[in-house]
């Protein structure tokens, strides 16, 4: 009988320590898997919600939140998991008058098994979320506090969370903050090279327009003192026929600065219309063959269009500068959730990586970074480049 009671709790021991290896095992390949995810997503917000999504997943809990540091010194809810969200996200709270905001300062994550009995919770906002129980866990990067992530609710009769779920998160957070962390350098310095590139448009125009604008005007004054001086109406004619030609070419150049800052087709007709417009103009200016094919259908996103219009105008500017190309060719199309630009043309092609892309092309990549969408490029000495923007619709 003893003998039997023995391989019975040895038995029961057994089955404890392999379901709890088993558990442990399904853990560690979810935390791997998140952690491959996290490193493939780049845009903070749908990395926030990915992260919010998985820990939720991971825990069994009915809402994840997390908040970031606002501009203002409040902690601001950027993304959220569980049904009905939409009125967690952008939620402010107080630093110093919430349960996140002392996390945070205290760099250490808490379990609360009674979200009523704890002082530093704040009760209207849980009687909002109908949240009983939490866990919050600060994320540290760099020895930096960058966040807090909140769980409410463990699914099931009981709603507070095990030391196991504490654990759990405090493994899953380090990952999730080099990955925002990333995230946020990533877009941080994709923004300081856009607005640099827009600096550097800035100082181009105003040299043009002191330059060749200003001077044409110049000789605009010029040509009506030769009026006034005229001394027979033949001569005030002719001066007065160089003064209209002066001020046409003016009008020319003026309006071709307009349109480089901001095509009017662009706002009024959209993305088509104004590539449209662009192609002719190019065409034009330099001789080239321009095909374009755009069947895109309905109007897409501002953002959207902008992004791809200034594309496809900085690619047909590298290939006047670049290329020596006879013949482009401008291709969008739209399919499912997103759209695609290719810009091919016949020129000398280079060897991509060999610097013969430039800062062109890093702007067009950082732009379409800033949209969640990609960049790919293929060129080779002798065989044209081909240039392909793909931006997703939301």
């Amino acid at each position: 009988m003893f003998t039997l009671a023995s391989q019975a709790a040895v038995a029961i021991e057994n089955a404890r320590l392999y379901e709890a290896a088993t558990a442990w095992s399904e853990q560690l390949e979810a935390l791997n898997e998140v952690g491959t995810a996290l490193a493939s997503e780049i845009e903070l917000a749908r990395l926030l919600e990915l992260i919010a999504r998985r820990l939720r997943a991971l825990i069994a809990a009915r809402l994840v939140t997390i908040a970031l540091p606002a501009a203002d010194g409040t902690l601001r809810v950027e993304a959220a998991d569980s049904n009905g969200t939409d009125e967690i996200v952008g939620v402010q709270l107080e630093r110093a008058g919430s349960k996140s905001g002392r996390v945070l300062e205290r760099r250490r994550a808490e379990r609360v098994d009674s979200l009523l009995d704890d002082p530093e919770v704040d009760q209207e906002a849980a009687r909002r979320l109908g949240a009983r129980s939490g866990l919050y866990v600060p994320l540290i990067a760099g020895g930096r506090p960058i966040g807090v992530i909140v769980a409410h609710d463990r699914d099931g009769a009981d709603p507070r969370f095990t030391d196991a779920d504490l654990r759990l998160a405090e493994s899953f957070a380090p990952r999730a903050a080099v990955a925002v962390d990333l995230s946020a350098r990533v877009a941080g310095d994709a923004l300081r090279r856009v607005v640099e590139a827009q600096e550097l448009e800035r100082r181009r125009l105003a040299r043009e327009l002191h330059d060749q604008t200003g001077q044409e005007l110049t000789s605009v004054l010029l040509g009506l003192k030769a009026v006034d001086d005229a001394e027979s109406d033949d001569e005030r004619a002719e001066a007065l026929a160089a003064v209209r030609e002066q001020v046409v070419e003016t009008l020319h150049d003026v309006r071709r600065l307009a349109v480089e800052l901001r095509p009017k087709a662009l706002d009024d007709f959209g993305l088509v219309a104004a590539l449209e417009h662009l192609r002719d103009t190019f065409s034009e200016q330099t001789g080239m063959r321009v095909d374009l094919e755009a069947p895109v259908g309905d109007r897409l996103p501002n953002d959207v269009e902008t992004a791809l219009y200034r594309i496809v105008q900085e690619a047909l500017t590298n290939i006047v500068k670049h290329a020596q190309a006879t013949t482009v060719s401008i291709v969008l199309t739209r399919r499912g959730r997103a759209v695609t630009a290719v810009i091919e043309d016949d020129g000398r092609g280079f060897i991509p990586g060999g610097g013969g892309g430039g800062m062109g092309l890093l702007g067009m990549g950082e732009r379409l970074a800033l949209l969640g969408g990609k960049l790919k490029l293929e060129s080779s000495p002798g065989a044209g480049t081909t240039i392909v923007a793909e931006v997703p619709l939301r």
